[in-house]
């Protein structure tokens, strides 16, 4: 198996490099991230200005180039841009969970589902930001029950969180609201985003941020639709078919 790796901490980060080092162990290795941070990027690109795309040094030899842009942009740079062979997509290991709608800001979920358009599956990786120990330590527990349960068989897109207390794994949906942000003054016309935590301390662990809030791993499957399948199914029946107005 041919793995492509990517992130949104920048191509030298602690989580990048644990994440390239377990995957040897499935394939071979290539790794294609941004040069510096992009947190909170989600699926953006850049269309309007170049941006440098060059080798870097990456441990174990593994093959590795750093971006000026964003992860969405590293697997548009894989296809088209240096037209690599690859058949799976893993992201992370993100320092800070992506869970309930955090998903939407995550750029390193932004980039499994770039993965999706080029027809790959892919797998993000996420951890609470103390330290990456708890998520090295459980990535061959996570791998054996994505292919115990055959979760890339069913869906293409799976999003792994996991929680320093490394518990129970769990197949969960995305939850609501994590973090909600204020802006403070910094002087001058300057303000600050700050993030406050706005979870409810709920147990349902059929959530994805339940789960890890509770000491559990939560393996979630995404998609890039963004259709409200119930309101569509709801209309389309009250239509009659396909009727139009």
């Amino acid at each position: 198996m041919r793995i492509l790796i990517t992130n949104d901490d920048g191509i030298h980060s602690e989580g990048i490099q644990i994440l390239a080092a377990w995957a040897r162990h499935f394939g071979e290795v290539t790794v294609i991230a941004p040069l510096v941070e992009q947190s909170a990027k989600s699926q953006s690109i850049n269309i309007h200005t170049p941006f440098p795309v060059k080798k870097v040094d990456f441990p174990y030899g593994i093959p590795a180039y750093g971006v000026g842009s964003t992860p969405a942009d590293c697997i548009r740079i894989a296809d088209t841009g240096l037209y690599l062979s690859y058949d799976m997509v893993f992201s992370g290991i993100n320092r800070g969970l992506n869970v309930g709608w955090d998903i939407v800001y995550s750029a390193t979920c932004g980039a499994i589902f770039e993965a999706a358009y080029s027809g790959k599956k892919a797998v993000a990786f996420s951890t609470t930001p103390e330290s990456f120990q708890a998520a090295e330590e459980s990535l061959d527990r996570v791998w054996d029950y994505i292919e115990a349960h055959r979760l890339l068989s069913v869906t293409d897109l799976l999003n792994v969180n996991i929680p320093q207390e490394k518990g129970d794994i769990y197949w969960t949906r995305q939850a609501g609201p994590y973090f909600r942000d204020t802006y403070e003054s910094r002087g001058g016309e300057l303000l600050q985003a700050v993030g406050h935590s706005v979870y409810q301390g709920t147990r349902n662990l059929d959530l994805d941020l339940d789960v890890v809030m509770n000491g559990g791993i939560s393996i979630s499957p995404l998609t890039v639709s963004r259709t409200d399948v119930t309101a569509y199914q709801q209309i389309r029946r009250e239509l009659g078919g396909h009727e139009k107005a």
